[in-house]
């Protein structure tokens, strides 16, 4: 099941066009960003971890068999790093259609790594959108990550796509990485090399 967020975020948070903003990408945003920017700069946010909690029914899996896709948890104290873009707020209506599946645009404070800080947008996906999976062991976790797929390709590739950007970044995410090392024990257990 899930829940069309396109129309809500634009009618909750609706932004004249020609606007200028900062948006936070924490997951695919990182290292996926098909969409047109003015500048790009690492950046991270505070109080929230990223966690692979979401279900993906329209990207990373199928209504029949999710993928799981990361979203943000609150927890105080907690950094979280990524990608912070510098964009035209008409921007926003594709990727709009890009987060639909239960993401909600929220205000962030975005920490740069010259110690200057923005406003900025992030989408988070609560655990009350109907695509929420919540937590579950990291075992399962990955077994389902390692063998989902949907129309944006294998639930791994995100995964480990993101785990290499983060490395890149110098950032740290035992929960990404953990996942991603599950993930590829798991490949290697499915496809035995003689």
């Amino acid at each position: 099941m899930t829940l069309d967020t396109t129309h809500i975020n634009q009618q909750r948070m609706p932004l004249d066009d020609q606007a200028e903003l900062w948006l936070f990408g924490y997951g695919s945003l990182i290292w996926k960003a098909e969409f047109p920017y003015h500048e790009r700069r690492p950046a991270h946010i505070e109080g929230w971890v990223r966690r692979f909690w979401q279900g993906s029914h329209d990207h990373r899996g199928t209504p029949e068999a999710p993928g799981r896709v990361v979203t943000l948890i609150s927890e105080p104290g907690a950094i979280c790093q990524g990608m912070a873009y510098r964009i035209d707020a008409e921007t926003l209506r594709p990727l709009d259609i890009r987060e639909k599946n239960g993401y909600l645009r929220e205000i962030v404070t975005l920490h740069f790594t010259d110690g200057s800080h923005a406003e900025g947008l992030v989408y988070i996906a609560t655990q009350d959108n109907a695509a929420f999976l919540g937590e579950a062991p990291f075992n399962a976790m990955a077994e389902q990550i390692a063998t989902a797929h949907g129309p944006s390709g294998p639930n791994r590739d995100y995964l480990l796509n993101l785990a290499t950007s983060l490395e890149g970044l110098g950032a740290e995410d035992r929960h990404v990485f953990e996942l991603a090392d599950r993930v590829r024990d798991y490949r290697l257990i499915e496809s035995p090399t003689d």
